[in-house]
């Protein structure tokens, strides 16, 4: 699967938007359309509520509130799409699967959605400064880079 070119737009756009705090979203669509879901990063609420449980803030880390995720999932099946990727930003580091990342999407030491990309993008003093995206590998049970993504 390959990202669009207005895909990727509007996910640096988001990335803009939200820097210096990490950006969030999903990225549906049926083969000849990609929709992108700038979601919320919760966070910095979570962060607030319970620091011990949320160390990070939205600068180092991002969560997606579950109803939101919950709901486009729900509306993505209903219209017959796919989940294509699901991506967010770093901020002034490098785009890389951390082991933050790989906790977040894998449950039970698996993705719910294995076969979605997994983009991240770096964000740089204000700037895009790369993306990278990573795959899910069964066999190997881990994340690499897809080199074929953009």
């Amino acid at each position: 699967m390959y990202l669009k070119r207005d895909t990727i737009k509007k996910m640096y756009e988001h990335a803009l938007r939200e820097y210096p705090d990490e950006c969030c979203g999903i990225i549906t669509g049926d083969g000849r359309r990609q929709t992108v879901h700038l979601c919320r990063n919760i966070q910095n609420r979570l962060h607030a509520e319970d620091p011990v449980r949320y160390p990070r803030d939205a600068r180092t880390a991002y969560v997606i509130d579950r109803g939101e995720f919950d709901g486009i999932i729900s509306s993505a099946r209903k219209k017959g799409e796919s989940i294509i990727a699901f991506y967010h930003s770093h901020t002034e580091h490098e785009a890389y699967f951390s082991e933050e990342d790989f906790a977040a999407q894998t449950v039970f030491g698996e993705p719910e959605f294995p076969d979605a990309l997994h983009v991240v993008i770096s964000v740089m003093n204000g700037k895009i400064h790369d993306m990278k995206c990573f795959r899910w590998d069964r066999d190997l049970q881990n994340f690499f880079v897809a080199e074929d993504c953009a």
